[in-house]
């Protein structure tokens, strides 16, 4: 299979994350969209982040009515940090005979060289799918002189460019803004009934 990687804290998920998943798997004939919820991120280590569990449900209702999107618990049982490199080694375990394909936006391609074992996880792409983000310009000469075969695994998806983040999502429901047409229906009663980022 060609499995999609699309890995995040998705505090909460949002339209963009599904826009953006569907259009990766339209473009790239991917079988299945694997999202892969980060437990305790380590790049947001002082950020304050909502429990596991209630992600997790939020997840589930944002991606239940499509097939080809299911919720990986990869990271959940294995202790923090949660790597992308361990992440693709253990599913690697799992799955060998699957190619995968990892999402990353484009802000998170140019920080490539600060990740853990940068060079061991391009390795163990199939691909690396790059998505857009507002103002971001790639810093590519640097990543492809250190990081070899970079270059032949990137490709770009051409989807349209959507501001909508979690933090704005989440300053929206502290401040009683208008965010219900930013996240799927199900998850916009789901923060509205948990009363979550009032705090």
């Amino acid at each position: 299979m060609k499995l999609g990687i699309f890995g995040g804290t998705f505090d909460p998920p949002h339209i963009g994350h599904l826009i953006l998943a569907a259009e990766a798997c339209s473009q790239f004939l991917l079988d299945q969209i694997l999202w892969v919820l980060t437990p305790y991120p380590p790049h947001k280590k002082k950020q304050k982040i909502t429990s596991v569990v209630k992600r997790e449900i939020m997840v589930e209702l944002a991606i239940d009515d499509n097939p080809l999107f299911v919720l990986s618990r990869i990271d959940f049982d294995r202790p923090p940090p949660h790597y992308a490199i361990d992440t693709m080694m253990l599913l690697r375990e799992h799955r060998p005979n699957d190619d995968f394909y990892y999402l990353m936006g484009l802000d998170s391609l140019n920080d490539l060289l600060t990740w853990h074992r940068p060079v061991d996880f391009i390795n163990l792409c199939k691909g690396i799918i790059v998505m857009g983000r507002q103002g971001e310009i790639m810093q590519n000469d640097k990543l492809f002189m250190e990081l070899a075969g970079l270059r032949k695994k990137m490709h770009f998806l051409k989807a349209p460019m959507i501001e909508i983040s979690g933090t704005d999502i989440r300053y929206r429901a502290r401040n009683n803004f208008q965010y219900r047409y930013f996240v799927p229906e199900k998850v916009y009663q789901y923060i509205l009934g948990e009363q979550l980022y009032k705090n």
